[in-house]
């Protein structure tokens, strides 16, 4: 069975979807990532939509899905990458995608977690310079 990969990040999971999903998929990659969320203890999750041409109204609300487990779990959910016409799909089709964060591109999605939940940028590359600290 295919799957989407989920990368860690530190404390964040990304996901860049690269193919339409068709249900099976859609619903595969739903519970990986809140598998992946409980699993990792991480703090959000950011979805790259930018390959994504259609939407349809059980994709959104499998978007929404993640966002709201996510939450529940501790963890905010940013979407980046939509393309315009994706943008009119789901106000067309009524999906507001509540607890659904959005940026422009991954850069502006990440920045925006770490505000989110009041993470210092420099800390993940702190842990990277000097390892972890001995007591």
């Amino acid at each position: 069975m295919d799957r989407i990969p989920i990368l860690r990040m530190g404390s964040f999971l990304l996901v860049t979807i690269q193919v339409d999903l068709y249900d099976r998929l859609a619903l595969t990659l739903e519970s990986d990532l809140v598998q992946m969320v409980n699993k990792t203890g991480a703090k959000g999750v950011l979805i790259d939509i930018s390959a994504v041409s259609i939407v349809d109204s059980f994709m959104g609300r499998i978007i929404g899905n993640i966002a709201s487990m996510s939450k529940i779990l501790d963890a905010e959910t940013v979407v980046v990458g939509m393309q315009p016409a994706v943008a009119i799909t789901l106000i067309e089709l009524g999906l507001p995608l509540k607890g659904v964060h959005t940026a422009l591109d991954v850069e502006k999605g990440m920045a925006l977690l770490r505000t989110m939940i009041d993470e210092d940028p420099e800390d993940d590359q702190e842990d990277i310079e000097h390892g972890p600290v001995a007591e």
